[in-house]
This record gives C-alpha cells, sequence and structure tokens, in this order.
C-alpha cells in the first residue's frame, strides 16, 4: 500500500462487553488505549491483535496454520513472515529478503536513504507445493521468491517488473495452473493493471497488460476465486477516507461487476483496509487487517470477522446498509491454544539475532557477531556517514507495542568503547528519535540523552557494566534511565514523546558508531522487554 495520511481523529468510550457466541457491537475502546488486546483466554480476543506496526497485512491457510506477511520498508531482514494457528496469537516465522540491498544499494549502510520507501506492501500465496510471496518498491518495482517452508531458505530474487511507480501486487494461479498478476501503477493515476506470468512466476506477458479497475488511491489489491467467480479485492479513497472495495467477474479479464464496497472507511478507527481475507477449517471467514492511518504505534493489526451477504464478503459486522463497521470483540477462531505473542526478548545465545531483529539498512558484515563473545552480540563501531543516529550503520531494531507497561532493558559491556564512540540503547524512527548511551572521549565515558535537536550530558561512568532502560505506557511517553548495578535505575534525560515518521511507527534500537575513527565495540549481553498482554 502506498500510504496516505490521514487526520487523526479520538473516539470517547472504553467499554469492552463480554462477548457470546455471536458477534457482540461492543462500545468501542478510546483509540490506542489498549487494556486489552489479543488473546483473552475466554474464548474471545479484543481488536487489536497485535498493537505493533505489522503494515500492509496479508494472510494465508494450509492445513491448520495460517501464514501473514508485513513491510518492513529500509529494514534487514526484509518482508517480516508471521505464524498462527488461530489468526490471533502470532509468532515471527522468519524474513524473505536476507540482502536487502540486492533490490537497491540504496538500501545499504552505505547510502541509507530510502527511509519510507523500500519493502511495500506484498502477498502471499501456496502454489504447486510451494509458497510464493511478491512485493512492490516503489524505486525498483516488483519481485518475487519462493520456498518450500516458510522458515525458508526462500530463492534469490526475481526482479519481476523494473519499472518506478508499481504498488501492491498480488499473485494468482487459476485452477489450470496459468498464473496472473495484479498491481497498481500509482505513478499513472493508480490504475489497477492484470499481466499473465510466465510458468515460473519470474516474469510478466506485457502483451497480456490490461487495466480492469481505476479510482482514486485504487490499490491493495488481492485477487481470488470463490465459486466460479474471480473476485478482484482494493481499496480505494471515498470522501477523503480508505474504504474496502471488491469487483467480481466470470472471466479474469472481465468485464467485472461492481464495485461494492465492503466495509466503511471509519477515520475514528484509523481506517482499518488492507488484509486479506481467510477462510478457517470450520467455513468461518475473516479479515486479517492493518489501521491504514499511523500513529506512534505503526499500522497495526486486527481481525474482522466476514459475513457472505448476496455473494460479497461484507468485512466486519454489517450495518443497515450492508456495509461492515469496526468489530472491537469476538469469538476466537481456535480456541484452546494458547496465548502466544511474537519474540522480543533476546539473550544473544544462537549464531544469529532473533527473527524480531531487523537492522536499519543493510548491515556492514564483519562488523557484527555473535561467535567472537559467546552469549553477547558484539557490535563494532565503524564511521557513519553523517554524525547522526539516522545514517550510522549496523543499528539494530525490532518493533514495540502500545501496551498498558512497557520495560525493555539492555545489559551492556561497554569496556572495549574507543574515542569518539558513541553507543546505547534508543527510541527509533525517522525523522524523529531519542536515546541514553554512552559518548566516549579518550578513555572518558560520559552518560549521554540525545535527540536529533538536542543532547544532554551526564556523569561519567567508570564501571565496566551499564544497564539501559525504557519505560512507557499507552500514551508512548517513554522515560529513560540508566544503572551501574543492575538493581538501581536512575531517570535520566527528557521525557520524550515516541513518533510515527516515514510510515513507520516507533522502534526500540541498539547502536554503536564512532565519528572520529573506525574503532571501538559494545557487548550486549540481552534485551529484555517486557510488557503487559
Amino acid at each position: 500500500m502506498r500510504p496516505i495520511a490521514t487526520a487523526f481523529l479520538i473516539v470517547t468510550l472504553l467499554c469492552f462487553g463480554k462477548a457470546n457466541s455471536q458477534i457482540k457491537q461492543t462500545a468501542a475502546p478510546i483509540w490506542g488505549n489498549w487494556v486489552r488486546w489479543g488473546d483473552q483466554l475466554d474464548g474471545t480476543y479484543c481488536n487489536p491483535v497485535l498493537p505493533g506496526d505489522y503494515a500492509d497485512i496479508d494472510c494465508i491457510r494450509l492445513g491448520n496454520d495460517y501464514y501473514a506477511v508485513s513491510s518492513t520498508f529500509q529494514y534487514s531482514p526484509g518482508f517480516i513472515i508471521l505464524n498462527s494457528k488461530d489468526l490471533v496469537n502470532w509468532s515471527i516465522k522468519g524474513h524473505v529478503v536476507n540482502d536487502i540491498s540486492v533490490i537497491s544499494p540504496a538500501m545499504n549502510y552505505t547510502r541509507m536513504d530510502r527511509y519510507g520507501r523500500g519493502i511495500w506492501a506484498g502477498a502471499i500465496r501456496y502454489h504447486n507445493k510451494r509458497f510464493w510471496v511478491y512485493f512492490g518498491d516503489p524505486d525498483e518495482g516488483y519481485f518475487m521468491s519462493s520456498a518450500a517452508k516458510p522458515e525458508g531458505p526462500w530463492t534469490p530474487l526475481k526482479h519481476v517488473l523494473a519499472e518506478t511507480g508499481w504498488d501492491d501486487p498480488c499473485p494468482f494461479w487459476d485452477d489450470n495452473g496459468q498464473g496472473y498478476l495484479v498491481g497498481t501503477r500509482f505513478a499513472d493515476n493508480y490504475n489497477v493493471h492484470l499481466f499473465k506470468m510466465s510458468a515460473d512466476g519470474a516474469s510478466l506477458n506485457l502483451k497480456s497488460d490490461k487495466v480492469i479497475y481505476r479510482s482514486e488511491g485504487s490499490e491493495a489489491n488481492k485477487l481470488y476465486k470463490f465459486n466460479g467467480y474471480y473476485y478482484h479485492l482494493f481499496s480505494e479513497v471515498r470522501n477523503h477516507v480508505r474504504v474496502l472495495m471488491m469487483e467480481r467477474a466470470r472471466n479474469i479479464w472481465g468485464p467485472y461487476e461492481g464495485p461494492r464496497q465492503l466495509s466503511e472507511g471509519q477515520p475514528q478507527f484509523n481506517e482499518p483496509n488492507q488484509g486479506g481475507l481467510i477462510q478457517t477449517p470450520g467455513g468461518k471467514w475473516y479479515f486479517l487487517t492493518h489501521h491504514g492511518s499511523g500513529d506512534w504505534s505503526g499500522r497495526i493489526m486486527s481481525l474482522l470477522p466476514v459475513t457472505w451477504i448476496d455473494g460479497w464478503p461484507i468485512i466486519g459486522k454489517p450495518n443497515a446498509a450492508g456495509i461492515g463497521e469496526m468489530v472491537w470483540q469476538a469469538p476466537m477462531p481456535v480456541k484452546g491454544g494458547g496465548r502466544v505473542v511474537p519474540q522480543s526478548s533476546d539473550e544473544f545465545e544462537g549464531t544469529a539475532p532473533g527473527p524480531q531483529w531487523e537492522w536499519n539498512y543493510q548491515p556492514r558484515a564483519g562488523k557484527w557477531s555473535l561467535i567472537q563473545r559467546k552469549g553477547w552480540l558484539r557490535l563494532q563501531a565503524f564511521k557513519p556517514l553523517k554524525n547522526d543516529l539516522l545514517q550510522a550503520g549496523n543499528t539494530i531494531t525490532q518493533r514495540c507495542y502500545r501496551s498498558v507497561t512497557n520495560n525493555a532493558t539492555i545489559k551492556i559491556d561497554v569496556s572495549g568503547m574507543a574515542n569518539g564512540q558513541r553507543a546505547g540503547l534508543s527510541h527509533f524512527g525517522s525523522p524523529n528519535y531519542a536515546a541514553l548511551g554512552l559518548k566516549c572521549t579518550g578513555t572518558v565515558k560520559q552518560l549521554e540523552f540525545f535527540t536529533k535537536d538536542s543532547t544532554i550530558a551526564g556523569p561519567v561512568i567508570e564501571a565496566r557494566t551499564l544497564w539501559l532502560r525504557t519505560v512507557w505506557g499507552l500514551d508512548g511517553k517513554s522515560k529513560f534511565s540508566y544503572s551501574t548495578n543492575g538493581k538501581d535505575f536512575e531517570q535520566f534525560g527528557e521525557i520524550y514523546q515516541l513518533n510515527w515518521g516515514s510510515y513507520r511507527g516507533d522502534r526500540l534500537a541498539i547502536y554503536s558508531f564512532n565519528n572520529e575513527q573506525e574503532a571501538g565495540y559494545i557487548d550486549v549481553d540481552y534485551m529484555h522487554y517486557r510488557y503487559t498482554n
């Protein structure tokens, strides 16, 4: 999806009614006040199912497993894959793209100029005993990869369409095995194009190109086939908000009837729109979606029940006009699986960081290691493109959540720091960020808190080991603190309001760079991220 900013509105009621066996129209929470989310362990779930930045979601089912993909922009590894047994409890399975610089050298640590761009929305499908993913890069076009297992290994990327101005592709294979790709050329007035694909799915038959739809902002494309009809699902802008739409035809090339509006835009709920239709083994239908307008928590994930009316899948609770509206609480699609949340804390005991981590741009090989000191992540410092956290290579990040309580703590050994080095813990984004860490001048290590606009110098730290912590709540106001014994923490720096920027929510990050020389390192023993769920 090509992100479009929309006004951030607030509703004023907070109440989660106890759901019965039917979808119940409970009162909406105040936006962002996710006192309850996900699996309630009473046979119901509350939206959002994940109050973190899992934007541009798509989903499929294979047997009793559900697999979802989400955009990752300039972060590496790219194009995250999630796994669930019930559409509510999710874990991270892995990523498709290990080296995002193969998409463009602009996403390497040597250039770092793709904030807000990079890997945008895509889709995942299962065909011919393989998983297939397609995604768009607004500057480079469409890419494809496939794998026998969702955790990989994934094949090297194929450049399916090398042209700027495209987004939101989705593959479809018909009953006879013929493959197609649908996608939006946003650079050409948002025309939606349909192509035939080669047998290996790696190229398009450009002569087959046909525009099957166009409207203001038409994108978020998906293609399905149900009961002899080809269904084209998409979103568009109506009355200044995004809504879900669908058209259908007996022939994939059309003519298509419709379009039919499937959901209300509901800007007060930040426009739930892009996502994927899924049917459970028991025959129930759902729509896994993101909320398309972001705040500091990013574009969060919700699960909406689907009701088929006159051959059209109405997303959410149908209103009097037969158009779906947001549902905040509903029965679990599958009961009894137990609560699962994406990985977050990491003891760094393996040979690679956990799948929750994504580097800011492609990292510099040889400048990080989990082998040089077993059980620790070593981050070696080198010169940034500019003396700025946003231009410093090998910054490692992960998503954070909008929950009642959040506490993220790292333990680092700073004895290897060198003159000019800066290292520590950050709330990270573009263009805004805040960080608490050390600055080494000569052999003196001094605490510092800094943002893109200012720096506050703190005391000299003589200890070999330092603990850094950030805590925040539903309001996203972070308080940083530090400790030299791991028990007694002292707050330092300003209260920092977490931010949305470059179409991404706030992230946690660990950084280490040196604007003076290529020297110095820190060792990270662990990241412990605890939050209310």
